[in-house]
């Protein structure tokens, strides 16, 4: 039997129908290599690095995969690949679909195609908080900080995100 492994990917869009670009994202995601185990709430997130655009939705998932974390990786892009999105022209841009390995057990990795833990992780709140919801106490495996802690430490004037209902 293959092990299994849990992951933590980030679900955004902010283009076209947000919502359901997010929602058929996790339905593509687990439809074979993966099992949902936990969802976040649903925000509504401002954009971060580019501003002239419109805000995100975002989501974090927790799932069970048996695939190793490049495989993984080649999945993720061939979801957005599938969803409509095109080579970004503009860096942190809109898009319709993203999908971005988050944390993948308690693994490191610094490839060229592939860094876990998400490099900007620790500073993003729409990924933190939704990745609080599911489980404040998850440690970062390079800062060695729970994600509560990180998410409390950014400034509450930036990032703002909203739930979205």
């Amino acid at each position: 039997m293959p092990q299994r492994h849990i992951a933590y990917i980030s679900v955004g869009s902010n283009l076209g129908h947000k919502f359901e670009n997010c929602r058929r994202g996790i339905q593509l995601l687990t439809r074979r290599h993966a099992r949902l185990k936990a969802e976040s709430r649903i925000y509504q997130t401002e954009p971060v690095d580019y501003a002239d655009q419109d805000w995100f939705i975002n989501i974090v998932v927790k799932i069970e995969t048996i695939l190793d974390p490049h495989p993984l990786l080649d999945l993720t892009q061939s979801i957005q690949g599938k969803t409509g999105r095109v080579q970004d022209p503009i860096r942190f841009g809109p898009r319709v679909l993203d999908l971005d390995i988050i944390l993948y057990d308690e693994m490191v990795i610094n490839s060229a195609q592939l860094i876990i833990p998400h490099p900007r992780m620790h500073k993003r709140r729409f990924v933190l908080k939704p990745l609080c919801d599911i489980d404040p106490t998850i440690i970062h495996p390079v800062l060695k900080t729970d994600v509560q802690t990180l998410l409390d430490s950014l400034d509450v004037n930036e990032q703002r995100i909203i739930e979205y209902r």
